[in-house]
């Protein structure tokens, strides 16, 4: 028996060696292109019609920081391709990767010589783990299985999605990225279920992929209750993520979606949200919206040491807030509100997504802070005719004293934000081609307490951004 299963192990092992020689005159073959005799009906079949997807971004940001305080700059250009196959048996395999390269860049590495405080904005478009990489900033990003059945799919393994709490957050060159067991269920006629099981992250600026406990702590930690700097990263235990939403569109005016995520060991959030809009006249809709979110730890927040929990044990927050505005084909306008309570901060890795608020601004969040205030209005503007879309948005963000270190995790004064947003697609030759421009500025309405370290990157700066992307 031992005889024949060794026998059987070198025939395989041949087998491998013969299909791999090629001779020294023929060509090439190790794609085999050029096979075209398939059976419709092989597995081969279903690569054969898969379909291939690529991206190409380039992205220039810069800072302009207050008087005496460091500027910076950074040119990011870089690719990616991904591959779906066809369906096989309802299955289908995907594989993405993405590549970047820093052609032209202040030193990320070095410090403010006034403040010692390092780059905030333009490291995200690199690794933001080592600053000095500037070559080697790649990336494995989707790797899954998928199963395809009636209005549902099941994927397993490395991929995107776009939740509340767990999103793409991609405004810089690549986005977050999650592993795990993802489902999305559209078989009932106005519900649609998303849920799932997470147990990797990658975040947007890094190159690496985590346990979900190790990838709290990534980006910067701001400080504890005491203002001393937080000490909750690599100290961090939990099994993962069990992630649910349901969004139920009760008719063609009213959505309801409820969003729980339970992270094991460390905090549980919840969201609800109802948005309803209904239309008058020359085809134009109003809308309201409102949203509650209550957060609570799980056991002692990651850590029996409170110094070193990411939830402290026995402390929630609780926010809440609403929007109203206006639209039509091309115009949408909006005035939007978020209050956080001061009963504790709204708390949620910076390195698993953007703020789900109605408030939310690119390029600063009010993650991290309670009692909190904030007022956003916003203007969009379409011109189909050419293909372009412009927003305005100004916001008032009334937070904590910067020494309020219990509500205030980093050191943020309250500021106005100003988002201009410009947004043109090509046709015809240079179809899939995509510019945007966006500059934000923000100025201090709070007290620094005269000490710059509250200020560079923060507020009293405006920031530059220009990308352009081609999709294929």
């Amino acid at each position: 028996m031992k005889k024949n299963i060794l026998l059987l192990f070198l025939l395989s092992i041949a087998t491998i060696l013969f299909a791999q020689h090629q001779e020294l005159n023929e060509k090439p073959g190790l794609w085999k292109e050029k096979e075209n005799d398939v059976d419709s009906t092989s597995i081969l079949a279903a690569f054969r019609k898969g379909h291939v997807s690529g991206h190409f971004r380039y992205y220039f940001m810069a800072t302009e920081n207050d008087k005496g305080l460091t500027d910076y700059y950074a040119n990011a250009i870089g690719g990616g391709i991904k591959f779906e196959t066809a369906e096989f048996k309802k299955f289908q395999f995907g594989v993405s990767g993405f590549f970047t390269f820093n052609i032209g860049s202040s030193n990320l590495s070095l410090p403010d010589p006034t403040t010692n405080q390092i780059n905030r904005y333009e490291i995200g478009l690199f690794d933001i783990e080592d600053p000095t990489n500037k070559k080697h900033i790649d990336r494995l990003e989707e790797l899954y299985l998928k199963y395809n059945f009636k209005n549902a799919t099941i994927t397993v393994g490395k991929q995107l999605i776009n939740t509340p709490f767990i999103n793409l957050q991609d405004g810089r060159m690549r986005p977050t990225e999650v592993e795990g067991i993802w489902a999305e269920i559209n078989k009932f006629k106005k519900l649609k279920v998303e849920l799932g099981y997470l147990y990797g992250i990658s975040p947007r600026s890094t190159v690496k992929w985590y346990r979900v406990h190790n990838s709290i702590g990534i980006y910067p930690v701001g400080v504890n209750d005491y203002g001393t700097k937080a000490d909750y990263a690599g100290n961090l235990k939990s099994k993962g993520i069990f992630l649910t939403g349901f969004s139920y569109q009760a008719d063609s005016k009213l959505k309801i979606q409820f969003w729980n995520q339970f992270t094991e060991n460390i905090f549980n959030s919840t969201m609800l949200q109802a948005d309803y809009e209904f239309p008058i006249k020359d085809k134009s809709k109003f809308f309201i919206a409102a949203q509650i979110i209550r957060q609570d730890a799980v056991n002692s927040g990651g850590n029996l040491d409170d110094a070193k929990a990411y939830f402290k044990k026995g402390e929630h927050s609780l926010s809440f807030g609403g929007r109203t505005g206006w639209k039509n084909n091309k115009w949408e306008t909006s005035l939007n509100y978020t209050r956080i309570t001061a009963k504790g901060k709204y708390l949620m890795p910076r390195e698993w997504g953007r703020d789900p608020f109605f408030t939310f601004l690119p390029r600063e969040r009010n993650e991290g802070f309670g009692d909190v205030h904030a007022f956003m209005a916003k203007v969009n503007y379409k011109i189909p005719s050419i293909r372009v879309t412009t927003s305005v948005a100004f916001g008032n963000y009334n937070l904590p004293e910067v020494s309020n270190f219990r509500l205030n995790k980093y050191g943020l004064p309250s500021y106005n934000q100003l988002n201009i947003d410009i947004r043109y697609k090509f046709a015809g030759l240079f179809k899939g081609l995509e510019t945007q421009l966006l500059f934000g500025y923000k100025n201090k309405t709070g007290n620094s307490f005269n000490n710059d370290k509250y200020i560079i990157n923060k507020v009293d700066m405006s920031l530059w951004n220009l990308v352009i992307n081609y999709q294929f």
